[in-house]
């Protein structure tokens, strides 16, 4: 089973890094460009440049540079300290996938086996989860 890890850093003030916005960082430095990137990882240009301003100003040093458009066009680039900053996070994810590899796999070994979700029971948030798991109480409660 290939279970993916990720991990959110969650600063002070409410401020983020996570496995999204390195993905950002990551496309930007493949495609040299914040619209392809963000269409890239599925989102518009202005999410994607707002994500890059929201990066630049969490460090010290900006972590990509964006060249306004011109007779080639724009462009964007990650700075040294973007690049810096990428490594950093895949190397801690990486560390943290090999020291939790045996709790892993044992949460894997606990996983049902997925079926088809014809018997789910919609959440009052518009989500579902299978009838079949429900308690007596449990459907009890919601139709209170």
């Amino acid at each position: 089973m290939s279970t993916r890890l990720t991990i959110r850093l969650d600063f002070d003030a409410g401020r983020r890094l996570g496995a999204g916005k390195v993905a950002l960082l990551e496309s930007i430095d493949r495609t040299g460009s914040i619209s392809a990137a963000g269409r890239a990882q599925g989102m518009s240009y202005r999410r994607a440049w707002l994500l890059v301003d929201d990066l630049n100003q969490l460090f010290t040093a900006p972590l990509v540079a964006a060249h306004h458009g011109g007779v080639n066009g724009g462009g964007a680039a990650l700075t040294d300290e973007g690049r810096r900053i990428v490594a950093l996070y895949r190397g801690a994810e990486a560390k943290m996938r090999l020291a939790a590899e045996a709790e892993i796999g044992a949460i894997e070994g606990g996983l049902a086996t997925p079926t088809p979700r014809t018997d789910a029971a919609p959440n009052g948030d518009g989500s579902a989860f299978p009838a079949s798991r429900l308690t007596s109480s449990s459907r009890r409660d919601r139709t209170a």
